[in-house]
């Protein structure tokens, strides 16, 4: 959704992206990541030739227009490190862009972006 978001924003009337991975330039670095190399390629080598293509933190545009959006992230989260939602979020309020946008981050819940039931229906209700 990271990339939708990115690339076809025009597409969408509102975006919910959970527990992402949206920086491919440092993403082999955080966790887990290094176990995907297999899978994107290592961005440390020529790979990134073709990763920063649909990297979406890396190609982030200030002109272009941006949905209203939700993006979760989880503290505890063992495989995709919140850095990639925070950052990301960072990024579109320095460009001007945080109006439209709703960030939950669950300081309980593992990958899954939430702890139980209560806190994902918690979530549902805010969008």
């Amino acid at each position: 959704m990271g990339n939708m978001l990115v690339q076809r924003p025009d597409l969408f009337g509102a975006v919910v992206c959970a527990v992402p991975l949206l920086d491919m330039k440092r993403y082999s670095h955080l966790l887990i990541g290094a176990s995907w190399m297999a899978e994107y390629g290592n961005s440390d080598t020529e790979d990134w030739q073709f990763l920063q293509q649909y990297s979406p933190y890396r190609n982030l545009d200030p002109n272009s227009s941006c949905p209203p959006f939700l993006m979760t992230a989880s503290t505890k989260d063992d495989r995709v490190n919140p850095y990639h939602a925070r950052c990301f979020v960072k990024r579109l309020q320095e460009m001007g862009k945080g109006e439209n946008m709703f960030y939950f981050e669950s300081i309980e819940g593992g990958h899954g972006g939430v702890a139980d039931a209560k806190q994902s229906a918690c979530v549902c209700v805010c969008v």
